[in-house]
């Protein structure tokens, strides 16, 4: 079963619309959720392996010839016809979950950000809005017939306006973008970070990568964990994919739960995880049998 009062972290398999109402009021400080973008399409990601060929499908550096594999793809369904109805009473529900010193983080693109803007400020209230933060990357095609994408839209709301926990200090600074502009002790402390967050996508090649299709880096996980929570309070995740919440979240000394509907991502999550600690268990609290690996 699953007991916030314990000393455990969990990842839930389970849809979160009847994980949620089962977890008791007021039992977290911080919940960051990324839902569906909704894009209308099946999102799909393949993983390669490259190897030195002569005969290979492709040219590399230096001439030499490679050839790729694909060794599986991770896909799902991103199409929601009533997007603000799917998601408005697991909103809800976050709201009931917060403590009162609480903050939400909901992580959109901009198809559906200003919808979902309207559906929180009916739930929360307008005054319990904080912050429309911008994560900026360059990552991706390249649009011919407007200006490419290259942004998401993370909106934060307060459980209750002017008392949630937000902590200046703890938050890593970044470097000045123009250095020469300020003191020399500035330029090498740094700055805060403002509301436009410039942040790298995971890099293919990077350990972090886990090869599930929505995977966020961990670097902008680090900066909402370190800013809206405390050591040892408990972070919520209910769409949690690769699981880069927990991860996060146990490097910080935080307690997390995560939730999500496919077996696919609790596999990534186990891997990326491990048993230490971590209990994994149905929607209705009772513990799933090991890995088959």
């Amino acid at each position: 079963m699953i007991d916030l009062a314990a000393p455990r972290d969990y990842v839930v398999l389970g849809d979160n619309a009847d994980v949620l109402p089962a977890l008791p009021d007021s039992a977290f400080q911080l919940v960051y959720v990324d839902p569906p973008f909704n894009t209308g399409s099946v999102r799909r990601r393949s993983t390669l392996v490259t190897t030195r060929d002569e005969g290979g499908d492709r040219t590399g550096f230096g001439g030499r010839r490679y050839r790729t594999a694909e060794t599986g793809t991770r896909a799902f369904d991103d199409a929601y016809g009533d997007y603000a109805g799917f998601l408005g009473p697991r909103l809800v529900e976050a709201r009931r979950l917060l403590g009162d010193d609480g903050t939400l983080y909901v992580h959109l693109d901009y198809r559906e950000a200003h919808y979902v803007k309207v559906l929180l400020d009916t739930v929360f209230g307008r005054r319990c809005f904080l912050n429309e933060l911008i994560w900026a990357y360059d990552y991706g095609g390249r649009a011919r017939d407007r200006w490419p994408a290259k942004h998401d839209t993370i909106l934060v709301y307060a459980r209750h306006a002017g008392a949630h926990h937000f902590d200046r200090t703890a938050v890593d600074r970044i470097p000045y973008m123009a250095p020469g502009l300020v003191s020399p002790d500035k330029a090498a402390r740094g700055k805060l970070p403002t509301d436009v967050w410039w942040h790298t996508i995971v890099p293919t090649s990077g350990a972090e990568k886990t090869g599930y299709p929505t995977q966020k880096p961990a670097g902008v996980l680090r900066r909402i964990v370190q800013a809206s929570s405390s050591p040892g309070q408990r972070v919520l995740d209910f769409f949690a994919g690769s699981g880069t919440t927990g991860a996060v979240a146990r490097e910080l000394g935080r307690r997390f739960l995560l939730v999500d509907d496919n077996p696919e991502a609790l596999e990534v999550m186990r891997r990326r995880l491990g048993d230490g600690g971590v209990d994994y268990v149905a929607a209705d609290g009772s513990p799933l049998p090991p890995s088959a690996d």
